[in-house]
């Protein structure tokens, strides 16, 4: 029987995001469901706030009534985690996915107060400061995610936030172009200034260089977080799994790219193509496999830890 939250979840996510709708493929039926109902409502609420449309398009004077409008998404948000999601299917998907997977109710405020560092325009000093934003617009995501997977410890939960973290640190890297001509800056000015740059300009392509050398480093710390989120897949069931893994390295390579694209990698939008997605598809069956001795609920040492 077809369901209408889903379906149109389902054209959300292939709109919004060609990375996960790839991954997303992987799961099974109602894992695969409940994920896009919580993506749609992530990717809407990221929209209403940026003026853009899945992700795109974004409006010259999307600053103009960002606050009413988070404010409202605030308002619709809470209505839903109380049982009253309205006749909009965003808010019906997110209402469902907490519900059936008793997601705590603070896990989706805390990515509007992500939402809220943007709109009240947030200034990143150190590297902490950054993986705060990270963990509230994608780490909790993560955390959410697992959840719909299946997993409770909180030792995994760690994990999934880890690979969020590194999702978003890798997006940060190769947006700061396009960011900057936004007005955000999301890299520390604690390493600018390492690199000699006291304030981005993303139209000075003599700065380049040491944006890029700047950005690379923010890369090898993405790197400490996707090898701890590679552990956390053996925590989960081996579809599950497999999609994961396969997110990991389809977000990996990009950073991949923006390294061996050097400065220049900014003069177009850095993406993989459909044939590297699905070779990683099959590269991360070993993943999947490898992964299966390793202790998920091990250690993490010198990682950013998310609030418990």
């Amino acid at each position: 029987m077809s369901d209408s939250v889903v379906d149109q979840s389902e054209q959300a996510i292939a709109q919004g995001s060609q990375s996960f709708a790839a991954a997303a493929r992987l799961f099974d039926r109602h894992t695969r469901d409940d994920a896009v109902m919580l993506y749609a409502w992530c990717r809407h609420c990221d929209d209403v706030i940026d003026g853009q449309t899945l992700g795109h398009d974004q409006h010259v004077e999307f600053r103009a009534g960002q606050q009413e409008r988070l404010t409202e998404l605030r308002k619709q948000t809470a209505r839903a985690l109380k049982g009253d999601a309205g006749e909009d299917y965003i808010f019906t998907a997110l209402q469902r996915v907490v519900a059936r997977h008793d997601i705590p109710h603070r896990h989706p405020q805390e990515l509007l107060a992500g939402f809220e560092m943007d709109v009240t325009g947030r200034r990143y000093k150190t590297i902490n400061d950054t993986l705060d934003y990270c963990y509230h617009v994608a780490g909790v995501v993560g955390v959410m995610m697992a959840m719909i997977m299946g997993a409770r410890d909180p030792l995994v939960l760690d994990r999934a936030s880890d690979l969020g973290l590194a999702f978003q640190l890798t997006n940060i890297a190769r947006d700061v172009v396009e960011d900057a001509r936004a007005g955000r800056a999301y890299l520390p000015a604690e390493l600018l200034e390492r690199h000699g740059i006291g304030g981005i300009d993303p139209d000075d392509r003599d700065q380049w260089p040491r944006l890029h050398a700047a950005a690379l480093e923010l890369l090898d710390l993405a790197d400490r977080y996707y090898a701890s989120a590679y552990a956390g897949i053996s925590a989960l069931p081996p579809r599950s799994a497999w999609a994961i893994a396969a997110a990991r390295r389809v977000y990996r390579a990009i950073g991949m790219k923006l390294r061996q694209g050097g400065p220049d990698a900014w003069q177009a939008r850095v993406s993989t193509t459909r044939s590297e997605k699905l070779a990683m598809l099959g590269l991360s069956l070993g993943d999947v496999a490898a992964t299966r001795f390793l202790k998920a609920t091990g250690p993490r040492t010198e990682l950013w830890q998310r609030p418990h």
